[in-house]
């Protein structure tokens, strides 16, 4: 009898394989589809493999083969982000570290860990919580993302208008770079070290410049006490002048999140709803922390700050079971929106807080002219919009539409004085509107920077940047789809 003939393995594959095992590199396409793209979902594409490096070692290793056989690769976490930073545009090696996840050390005394990339955000502050420490930055996604994917894309949360990103809390990394070559950047005791701050460039560049091995972290002391308030307003202006209020009048919340009506409506909709009135315009879901005498005192100056914005009602958490409720009602916000929309454009500005009112009309408007919902949730204290735009991609042209209603909010925020991300990177999804807030020639002095470190463009190719000519491709396209649509 004869036997079916075998495929014959591709020489790269195989050699691969002998670096990291077999079972450690996924190829048939089968297995591929589940890395064709991330977080942004609407563009996707097709790596060429998968590797799953279990240390610094074979990390360094497969890049070297890959760097000498001239192709090109990608580092990837959890696949969480929101930009496509981490999908493959075709042909591409997947870097996987998520086999990566180990907690290497806890310095109280100097309060710092050390972890390895793939170790996942909450499981921090949960190793060392009942020694009284925790993590600061605490994206939503903070239950699946990696830190490594949030030194990536130097990740933000709610508490970051308190405590500060992801680069605030970074003190020193192992990194291979691209051609192979291991380094060590940072130093774990020295805050500010002599020469060129590396460790500032690596984080954020979107995983183009170097594969983060190891981490050095700051952890902090946990807060004596915290109060977390919650203000229902019946105007979305006013809801907004509220969070200036609190910031000029000298208060730093620890969060202040806000969310408008259609936001509400879907996580009252979904997993966690905690009995928000659907017939409110917006909400504010406020945290101070601090020394426990001085907490009654921000809660009082908070609230009478609401009431003078014409605020419905302000609420205190009775105890930490019904703030821990709030909070997870605002944190599985972005996924809530399954619940009232087939679909969903998570968008990523920042702006100035005293143009909030202004530019949360633009937005009402661009959802009048578009024809669809924008919820919008937030992190209002530092200007963090996310901008949700629901759609049904199974009806004509409503995906295009979506495309050009984010980008449109984009232009908003650079037009005020804002920028195109905060936290979620730029990726494929928002390479074009990098022009909405650089120049021709200061996005061409960052890829020269790019180029120092990464000379052949194989890590991560062809993201963070405009494409060049891709531009008037776009320009076209727009321009035949409204002629198509009369």
């Amino acid at each position: 009898m004869f036997g079916r003939k075998k495929r014959r393995l591709d020489p790269l594959i195989r050699q691969l394989m002998e670096w990291v095992g077999e079972t450690n590199v996924l190829y048939r396409r089968e297995d591929l589809v589940a890395y064709e793209c991330d977080g942004f979902t609407l563009k996707k594409g097709e790596a060429r493999a998968v590797v799953f490096p279990a240390d610094t070692r074979e990390v360094a290793a497969v890049v070297r083969l890959l760097h000498r056989e001239n192709v090109p690769f990608i580092a990837r976490g959890a696949g969480t982000g929101l930009s496509g930073g981490a999908t493959p545009l075709g042909g591409e090696v997947i870097i996987s570290l998520v086999k990566m996840k180990k907690l290497l050390r806890v310095d109280l005394d100097n309060r710092i860990a050390v972890v390895q990339p793939g170790f996942v955000n909450l499981k921090l502050t949960q190793s060392i919580a009942d020694r009284g420490y925790y993590y600061a930055p605490d994206p939503s996604s903070q239950y699946a993302c990696t830190i490594g994917g949030n030194v990536a894309e130097n990740a933000g949360g709610a508490h970051c208008l308190k405590y500060g990103v992801t680069t605030n809390h970074i003190l020193g990394a192992e990194v291979v770079l691209p051609d192979g070559e291991v380094i060590r950047i940072g130093d774990e005791g020295i805050p500010d070290m002599p020469g060129y701050d590396l460790l500032g460039l690596l984080t954020g560049s979107e995983g183009t410049l170097g594969i983060v091995t190891e981490i050095t972290v700051r952890i902090l002391k946990a807060p004596q006490g915290k109060q977390t308030l919650l203000a229902y307003f019946d105007d979305v202006e006013e809801a907004s002048r509220a969070v200036s209020d609190i910031i000029s009048a000298g208060i730093l919340p620890a969060a202040l999140e806000m969310m408008d009506r259609t936001a509400i409506e879907a996580v009252e909709s979904a997993n966690f709803p905690v009995g928000h009135p659907l017939d409110i315009e917006a909400l504010l879901l406020v945290e101070v922390d601090g020394i426990e005498a001085g907490l009654k005192s921000q809660v009082e100056d908070i609230t009478e700050l609401c009431r003078r914005r014409n605020v419905r009602e302000v609420k205190t958490a009775r105890d930490e079971k019904e703030a821990a409720a709030w909070w997870a009602n605002r944190k599985t916000g972005f996924g809530a929106m399954g619940a009232i929309s087939p679909d969903y454009l998570v968008q990523d500005g920042v702006i100035p807080r005293s143009t909030l009112p202004e530019v949360l009309g633009k937005i009402r408007e661009i959802s009048r002219d578009t024809g669809l919902r924008i919820a919008n949730i937030f992190h209002a204290g530092d200007g963090n919009l996310h901008p949700l735009i629901l759609f049904d991609e199974r009806k004509p042209g409503e995906k295009e539409r979506a495309l050009e209603a984010g980008s449109r909010c984009l232009k908003v925020c650079a037009e005020v004085g804002g920028t195109i991300t905060g936290e979620h990177g730029v990726g494929i999804e928002k390479r074009e509107e990098m022009r909405f807030v650089f120049t021709k020639e200061e996005i061409a002095a960052q890829i020269r920077l790019r180029d120092v470190f990464n000379p052949g463009n194989l890590l991560n190719p062809g993201k963070g940047f405009p494409q060049p000519g891709r531009c008037a491709e776009v320009k076209q396209e727009i321009k035949e789809r409204r002629m198509a649509e009369g």
